[in-house]
């Protein structure tokens, strides 16, 4: 299994909290590799907020072909920070690498006037161009190139890689942060199958298992979508459902579950929305998970939420207070991130509840799918 934390505060986080709640946790976790995804950035990325952010691992040959790539598509960097870390040795398990890069760029002069749709789109084709690149020769590990957004991802222990990183750098603070410690089921780490995962503001992170994953993934990458893709890991498609439901079909997340976890038959009849969560389950059979699993993700907005399947036997519980909450694997994590909360309002969902923190950080709201469901975007 793996452990996962979720935060979410007014005032801006040091990842560093989110990997000491990871490593209270660590007899779920094998200590082989971290996954981080920031958003709602502080300090010198707050003021850049608009402007995209590149996230990756590179050689130095890699940085000169990104360098020279960036500079043809005419980005020009507005802010950077670079993680060598060379004259340190790494954790047991950890690479040396030649450089960890978050760049913030400049749009190009030619993207002026462009409606927001078209931008993103083209933000996502600039990163699945720059992966392929990578991926031929093996000189770049591209995670993220959105606005707002920074992504971390390493082999090894997470408190031990976030000391070595140093990322309890200042202008490495969050106010969204999604952290993974993850347990390593094959015999080698390919960086692309650790989580969290993300694609044009949809961010999520699974503890378990999706034995159903060779049907989703052919019925996703039927879309034609061209950032359905990559797959290395089994989880990768949590995240894409959530897009598909949220940018295709145009639902809240709300209806996440009703997509990947539809109600039985003898349910939905009754239900105040049975005839549209009728035609869901049929039109989107194939998206049906099959657990164990727990899910937790972000939204565009900064929103956050969290789902888990019928079989329920992933641990999860949502807590904090006004300001600053937390999703947790397990009770010490959330201890370990807020823990001047009021325990007696930690909430432990079950199968049917989605859990969701809206983003003005207000309180831990619960809906279940045996409730009426908003149909509104």
């Amino acid at each position: 299994m793996c452990r996962l934390i979720s935060l979410t505060s007014d005032t801006p986080q040091s990842p560093i909290l989110a990997m000491r709640a990871l490593d209270v946790m660590r007899e779920g976790h094998d200590g082989s590799g971290v996954g981080l995804f920031m958003s709602d950035l502080s300090g010198p990325f707050e003021e850049l907020k608009g402007l995209p952010i590149l996230s990756g691992i590179f050689t130095g040959e890699g940085v000169k072909r990104l360098d020279q790539y960036m500079m043809n598509l005419g980005f020009m960097t507005k802010h950077k920070i670079s993680m060598r870390a060379l004259t340190k040795t790494p954790p047991p398990g950890t690479p040396r690498r030649d450089a960890y890069v978050i760049r913030a760029y400049e749009y190009p002069q030619s993207w002026d006037g462009l409606e927001q749709a078209e931008i993103q789109q083209r933000l996502m084709l600039t990163r699945l161009q720059l992966r392929q690149m990578g991926e031929a020769q093996e000189d770049m590990i591209i995670y993220s190139f959105w606005p707002d957004v920074i992504m971390v991802k390493e082999i090894g222990d997470p408190l031990q890689v976030a000391e070595y990183l140093q990322l309890d750098n200042e202008e490495l603070r969050a106010r969204v942060i999604l952290a993974q410690g993850r347990q390593n089921t094959n015999y080698a780490i390919n960086l692309y199958a650790c989580h969290p995962f993300f694609i044009q503001g949809i961010a999520s992170m699974t503890n378990g298992e999706n034995t159903a994953f060779v049907p989703i993934r052919e019925y996703l990458m039927s879309r034609g979508f061209p950032g359905y893709m990559g797959y290395q890991s089994d989880s990768e498609v949590f995240t894409h459902i959530a897009h598909y439901t949220v940018n295709s079909l145009g639902l809240g997340i709300e209806a996440y579950k009703h997509v990947i976890t539809p109600l039985q038959d003898e349910d939905i009849e009754p239900h105040p929305d049975g005839g549209f969560l009728r035609q869901l389950k049929r039109s989107c059979r194939r998206l049906i998970i099959d657990g164990p699993n727990c899910v937790m993700g972000r939204l565009p907005d900064n929103t956050l939420f969290l789902v888990q399947d019928r079989k329920k036997l992933r641990p999860a519980v949502a807590g904090g207070k006004k300001g600053m909450y937390a999703f947790s694997s397990e009770m010490c994590g959330l201890d370990a991130a807020i823990p001047d909360r009021d325990k007696s309002k930690d909430f432990q969902p079950m199968h049917l509840d989605t859990v969701i923190i809206p983003s003005d950080r207000s309180e831990v709201r619960v809906c279940s799918q045996m409730e009426p469901l908003s149909l509104l975007h």
